[in-house]
């Protein structure tokens, strides 16, 4: 089977894409390397790619839309994972037409390539950042939750990506998934992420900068836990004309100050930390219920946070000591 991943060059879809490829796919990655962060991250991730022979990148932007017609139709692949997006909530507050481009018109452009090419399954990711702020409570967020008070320009543009791919599977017959991504970390992630730089902070002896006073929660997600939920959802495409959504998490929050105690302990060193007020765009707590996901998938994360902020440590280390 030929699935094309958007974002192949991004942390979710360079995991998602490799895990493809080891199960026998064929898979062409679309990244444009964008500079929101390091691009030599993102070249390493493509190399890790490129040694598989059954895979090929192509540097491309999805937001325009010719191109990406042209290699749905080319390929003649009829699965699309569609990762690629301008992700960061607070990096919205001061770039919004980034955000207009990579995620709105980017969304677009992938569903009328699907359109036209016939595509069989379209899996695309959202965010939990769509329930927008709510406080911790015993019950995770559910699909059926109300959706319609976004707290940040990210949060609403991948709200409106769900309801264009609700209006184009309803129009155009063609099944799609939306999965709601809840914090995502693990080896090879995103420097923004607060983990990432928290290691490299903490490392250099720099102090640490602590939103929300630590009063915050998040449901921390291993990746390898995030792409078998991935490669669940595409491989169960839902009816024709139908388009499902799913919370994909690890259903079980941690306090932020948890966290970094985590962190601490792997690093083994203790954090300088200033605590500071929410920012714009920030919300209190996610907490993702996933039974329609593990109902489905069978999806059940198994990696918990201090196992895998160790292999994470393990890995910046190994990758710190190539720079």
């Amino acid at each position: 089977m030929t699935v094309i991943v958007t974002g192949a060059a991004g942390f979710v879809g360079m995991h998602v894409a490799e895990r493809l490829l080891q199960r026998g796919d064929t898979v062409v990655g679309v990244d444009d390397f964008s500079t929101y962060y390091d691009p030599a991250l993102k070249e390493l991730r493509a190399a890790r790619l490129a040694a598989h022979p059954a895979f090929r990148m192509v540097r491309a932007d999805i937001a325009e839309p010719e191109a990406m017609r042209a290699l749905v139709r080319d390929t003649g692949a009829k699965r699309v994972v569609h990762l690629a997006a301008q992700a960061g909530v607070r990096f919205s507050i001061d770039h919004p037409f980034a955000y207009e481009r990579s995620n709105l018109a980017g969304h677009l452009s992938i569903l009328e390539a699907c359109r036209h090419g016939e595509v069989e399954h379209l899996v695309y990711a959202s965010s939990s950042s769509v329930y927008g702020d709510r406080p911790l409570t015993g019950q995770g967020f559910r699909e059926d939750d109300p959706t319609v008070s976004p707290v940040s320009l990210y949060a609403a543009t991948k709200r409106s990506c769900e309801l264009l791919s609700q209006s184009y599977a309803s129009l155009y017959g063609f099944p799609q998934s939306g999965l709601r991504f809840f914090t995502v970390y693990g080896p090879m992630g995103r420097p923004d992420m607060a983990y990432f730089s928290f290691t490299e902070k903490i490392m250099r002896g720099d102090p640490i900068e602590v939103y929300g006073e630590g009063r915050m929660a998040r449901d921390f997600t291993y990746v390898d836990d995030i792409v078998d939920g991935v490669i669940g959802v595409l491989d169960r495409p839902p009816a024709a004309g139908a388009h499902d959504i799913y919370n994909i998490g690890d259903s079980s929050p941690v306090g932020l100050m948890d966290m970094i105690r985590t962190l601490e302990t792997a690093l083994e060193r203790e954090a300088v930390k200033i605590m500071r007020p929410m920012q714009p765009g920030d919300v209190t707590s996610t907490y993702a219920d996933i039974t329609k996901l593990n109902a489905l998938t069978g999806y059940a994360p198994r990696v918990a946070l201090a196992e895998g902020l160790g292999r994470f440590v393990t890995w910046w280390r190994d990758w710190r000591a190539m720079a």
